[in-house]
């Protein structure tokens, strides 16, 4: 078997991930050997492989749900927002620059050095996409690949290389997602399908409805209308599901989401909930690493942007940001970076993670992120940064609190920390990264809540600090919990969808004969 399949969407944040999950879950269950791939992702959640390479989060869970080490195969073009205008690229795990939008998609007058690196367009990395898919589906049964938005984008068709432009050149059937929860995905199946050319109409086989709520058999004479209308079948009605967003790309979201949003908090085991407020920064990175914390019994976790949601908080944390400087400006001018130096006087618990660990120190100099040079920092840690051209992707090892920890660092800023207790240490007491004053933590380690005893010991250490009655549960695994909604989306996937159909589709590509919906792509 060499199979493979894009999953497109009509809209971004239509299910495309998790679906991507779902089907991967479901093949390996099926004793497939199943890989994930999306060639090009915009997110500010990224993970570190093992050999160092920057890739999405969505595409390392994907990974996790086709029972493999993640790589940068999976993931080769990561674009990271610095601005409404401007991403970092990282090409193969590595970064390789900054770009305009403008530079990115089409060469324009003035390009800069780094644009002009890149011929200036999408384009010139469409054979390192290609290759990169073609060394995945030679290694593997099948590939189940990631779109990006929209696969009916007619500004940038001409450019793309993570929809119709690789489902064109690899030959992959196309199955197109739509999230029913928002209304119109009828409308949006078809003008979605009529936007494309005749030769990407032969790609899409069909659509996939996500989130569906209610009785099938209501929705059953519009999929009946639909296929009249399109030609193409419905694959699957997925219902709504709490709790089934993992590893988001961006947002305001966490991937336990159901812990923290839309389902009650567990009951603590102590007499106590413990509060968290996670400081909505700008450039927001790896949100993530708050997603341990909200699946622990007892631990009510939300996102604040105001200084008075700090005051019932038993711990604090300032996450990490692809803007250093901006989200410390951000802090002076809403008032949370007086909140958080109150707290810190107070002896009242705050964690920095990453670009909230760097805010939390003395001062930045910085010439590479923002260019700003000198800023100072809130003061609270006795830690300078210097921020350098080479980014830091390390997937590092130690222990604290006395127990064993793992993280991974993705960071252009180079701590210089001078007092403090050490945060994170090797096994003789020495230093690995990050301090500790008073009840103020820092560190550079993204994921390092999810080993189970540090978590359990540091939230310990909150609670008796926070003055909470509050007991960590003994059994609670975040990596099960994890393995646990994986498998929920490949139970969505047996139950819900014509997976024999699916499987057809995977194997043999799209259907033969199918329809052209006019209008098409324009000229």
């Amino acid at each position: 078997m060499n199979g493979g399949l894009l999953v497109a969407g009509t809209t971004s944040d239509a299910g495309k991930s998790v679906v991507t999950a779902g089907i991967c879950r479901w093949l390996v269950r099926q004793g497939v050997k199943v890989a994930p791939f999306k060639a090009q992702n915009m997110s500010l959640n990224s993970f570190v492989t093992r050999e160092g390479a920057e890739i999405g989060r969505a595409q390392a869970m994907q990974a996790q749900a086709c029972r493999i080490e993640p790589t940068a195969l999976m993931n080769p073009v990561l674009l990271k927002p610095g601005s409404d205008r401007s991403s970092q690229v990282v090409l193969m795990g590595k970064p390789v620059g900054e770009m305009t939008a403008r530079g990115f998609f089409g060469e324009s007058e003035g390009a800069s050095p780094g644009e002009r690196l890149h011929g200036g367009r999408q384009q010139a990395l469409l054979g390192t996409v290609l290759d990169c898919l073609a060394e995945l589906r030679g290694t593997y049964d099948a590939v189940i690949c990631e779109g990006a938005g929209s696969p009916a984008e007619i500004n940038l068709r001409r450019t793309d290389i993570v929809n119709m432009g690789i489902a064109r050149n690899a030959r992959l059937p196309v199955l197109v997602v739509g999230d029913i929860d928002r209304g119109g995905v009828f409308a949006s199946f078809f003008g979605t399908v009529a936007l494309l050319s005749p030769e990407d109409q032969e790609l899409v086989a069909g659509f996939l409805v996500n989130k569906f709520r209610g009785d099938v058999s209501l929705l059953e004479p519009g999929l009946d209308m639909l296929h009249g209308l399109t030609g193409r079948r419905t694959y699957g009605v997925l219902p709504f599901r709490h709790g089934l967003g993992i590893d988001e790309e961006d947002g305001l979201r966490v991937s336990l989401r159901g812990a923290v949003r839309e389902s009650a908090v567990a009951a603590p085991v102590g007499e106590d909930v413990l509060r968290v407020a996670v400081c909505a920064v700008p450039l927001m990175s790896n949100f993530t690493d708050v997603d341990a914390l909200a699946a622990e019994p007892g631990v009510v976790v939300r996102f604040v942007d105001r200084p008075e949601e700090l005051a019932d908080a038993d711990l604090v944390v300032v996450p990490g940001t692809r803007g250093t400087v901006k989200a410390l400006e951000w802090l002076h001018r809403r008032g949370l970076a007086d909140a958080l130096r109150r707290r810190a006087a107070e002896g009242r618990p705050v964690l920095g993670v990453c670009g909230g660990f760097q805010i939390l120190g003395e001062h930045i100099e910085d010439e590479v992120e923002s260019r700003a040079g000198h800023v100072d920092g809130l003061g609270l840690l006795p830690v300078r940064v210097r921020f350098a051209r080479e980014k830091t992707l390390t997937r590092p090892v130690g222990q604290a609190l006395g127990e064993h920890v793992e993280g991974y660092e993705i960071h252009h800023g180079v701590a210089d920390v001078s007092g403090g207790e050490p945060f994170f240490s090797d096994g003789a007491g020495n230093r690995l990264d990050g301090c500790r004053v008073g009840a103020v933590w820092g560190t550079h380690w993204h994921g390092s809540l999810e080993s189970d005893g540090f978590r359990r010991a540091f939230l310990r250490e909150v609670a008796a600090a926070a003055g909470r009655r509050f007991v960590p549960a003994p059994d609670t695994s975040f990596a099960a919990l994890r393995e646990e909604q994986l498998d929920l989306l490949g139970d969505l996937i047996e139950q819900h969808a014509d997976t024999d159909a699916l499987w057809r589709l995977i194997e043999s590509g799209a259907p033969q004969g199918l329809p052209f919906i006019p209008p098409g792509a324009p000229a």
